[in-house]
Protein backbone atom coordinates (compact mmCIF):
# COMPACT_ATOMS: atom_id res chain seq x y z
CA UNK A 1 0.00 0.00 0.00
CA UNK A 2 1.72 3.55 -1.31
CA UNK A 3 1.03 6.48 0.93
CA UNK A 4 2.08 9.84 -0.30
CA UNK A 5 3.51 10.83 -3.32
CA UNK A 6 1.51 11.68 -6.95
CA UNK A 7 -2.17 11.51 -6.28
CA UNK A 8 -1.61 10.55 -10.43
CA UNK A 9 -0.46 7.10 -9.78
CA UNK A 10 -2.34 4.59 -10.94
CA UNK A 11 -1.92 2.20 -8.46
CA UNK A 12 -1.89 2.63 -5.01
CA UNK A 13 -1.37 -1.19 -4.21
CA UNK A 14 1.56 -2.77 -5.81
CA UNK A 15 3.60 -6.16 -6.01
CA UNK A 16 6.77 -6.52 -3.98
CA UNK A 17 9.36 -8.69 -4.24
CA UNK A 18 10.22 -8.99 -0.21
CA UNK A 19 8.98 -7.33 2.41
CA UNK A 20 10.74 -4.57 4.00
CA UNK A 21 12.71 -3.42 0.84
CA UNK A 22 12.33 0.62 -0.60
CA UNK A 23 10.38 0.46 -3.86
CA UNK A 24 11.49 2.44 -7.02
CA UNK A 25 8.03 2.99 -9.34
CA UNK A 26 8.53 4.16 -12.54
CA UNK A 27 6.25 7.30 -13.27
CA UNK A 28 6.04 10.08 -16.23
CA UNK A 29 9.90 10.20 -16.94
CA UNK A 30 11.10 9.33 -13.14
CA UNK A 31 10.52 6.96 -10.11
CA UNK A 32 8.56 7.43 -7.11
CA UNK A 33 10.84 6.17 -3.95
CA UNK A 34 8.44 4.39 -0.99
CA UNK A 35 10.23 3.23 2.08
CA UNK A 36 9.03 0.30 3.88
CA UNK A 37 7.04 1.51 7.58
CA UNK A 38 6.48 -0.79 9.92
CA UNK A 39 2.66 -0.04 9.42
CA UNK A 40 -0.55 -2.17 8.26
CA UNK A 41 -3.43 -1.30 6.80
CA UNK A 42 -6.16 -2.89 5.92
CA UNK A 43 -7.92 -3.09 2.58
CA UNK A 44 -10.39 -4.67 -0.03
CA UNK A 45 -7.73 -7.23 -0.56
CA UNK A 46 -6.67 -8.01 3.22
CA UNK A 47 -3.98 -6.38 5.27
CA UNK A 48 -0.86 -4.60 3.57
CA UNK A 49 2.12 -3.48 4.88
CA UNK A 50 2.62 0.59 4.23
CA UNK A 51 4.98 2.15 2.04
CA UNK A 52 5.52 5.81 2.30
CA UNK A 53 7.07 8.29 -0.69
CA UNK A 54 10.17 9.89 0.19
CA UNK A 55 11.61 11.34 -2.73
CA UNK A 56 11.13 11.46 -6.69
CA UNK A 57 14.16 10.69 -9.56
CA UNK A 58 13.71 12.54 -12.76
CA UNK A 59 15.51 10.25 -15.78
CA UNK A 60 17.73 12.36 -18.23
CA UNK A 61 16.04 13.56 -21.44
Amino acid sequence: MLEGGPEELPERVVPIERPGDDLKIPFRNGYEHFKATSREKDTGEGRLPVYEWWERTELPG
